[in-house]
């Protein structure tokens, strides 16, 4: 058996654009929604999945993240391989002496491009999981409510005065605000480690800053296959050109041989 030849790989020249461009901040917006969305259907698809064996309960939010970051990884190659087009085709018009646009020339393909949209997109989580890390504390139990036959020891001062405070309730804080906007963008990695654990879910929100960029991460990551992928598209088509061109060859060759031969003339 003698092995399929491998395509010849086929590349184009492209015009490199730069970091950022008039399409940054609409990027960066979309990107942002994107992780809004994200973290809303984490959290439900969390929530119906908080079972109490902790090994399906990692197993399950780790396959949760992993889809999120592979969705973003999709999405920054995707705009990655259109910047390499474009990037094509610039080429393409100044190599016929046509001129561009100073922003047409920003526009394509740059290596840092996606990873400066994901970071502006990020941003506003980035700023309250900093204030979180820093102002984070062990989440202790709260005190709980007294049971209905203690109404009456409140009345006598020496017992009341200490039980005062299992009557108070706890004030919602511009900190406690913080904290559930970071454990929503954080929602795989705060259920992976369970409500006991709060030890565990302390050592998240310090590491929440760098928790929050694996999106971005993904996402500029994914942006960087772009010229591969137009690798991909460029040799893909030149394969199909010579397998095309062969099997015209071979057909012509076909009727070449299949053509009634002219009688002989007689003397």
């Amino acid at each position: 058996m003698t092995n399929k030849a491998k395509p010849k790989e086929t590349t184009k020249p492209f015009f490199q654009g730069k970091p950022t461009d008039e399409n940054t901040a609409r990027q960066a917006l979309k990107f942002f929604g994107g992780l809004l969305l994200f973290a809303f259907m984490t959290f439900l698809v969390c929530s119906m999945t908080n079972f109490d064996s902790p090994v399906l309960r990692i197993a399950i939010n780790v396959i949760i993240e992993t889809l999120v970051l592979y969705i973003f990884y999709t999405r920054g190659m995707s705009l990655g391989t259109e910047g390499v087009s474009r990037g094509e085709i610039l080429y393409q018009h100044m190599q016929k002496g046509e001129e561009a646009e100073e922003s047409e020339k920003r526009v394509p393909f740059h290596k840092a491009k996606g990873f400066v949209i994901g970071l502006l997109g990020t941003i506003p989580f980035v700023i309250l999981a900093i204030v979180l890390a820093l102002t984070t504390t062990r989440q202790m139990t709260g005190s709980g409510t007294l049971p209905s036959w203690t109404e009456a020891y409140m009345r006598r001062s020496e017992i009341g005065d200490a039980l005062a405070s299992y009557t108070q309730g706890v004030a919602f804080t511009f900190a406690d605000g913080i904290r559930i906007a970071v454990r929503l963008a954080l929602m795989p990695f705060i259920s992976m480690c369970g409500a006991e654990n709060k030890g565990i879910i302390l050592i998240v929100e310090k590491l929440s800053p760098l928790l929050v960029l694996l999106p971005a991460l993904a996402y500029g990551i994914g942006y960087l296959q772009g010229p591969a992928m137009r690798k991909r598209v460029h040799t893909e088509i030149a394969a199909n050109r010579r397998k095309r061109m062969l099997r015209e060859k071979r057909e012509r060759k076909a009727r070449i041989a299949i053509k009634p031969k002219e009688p002989e003339q007689l003397n």
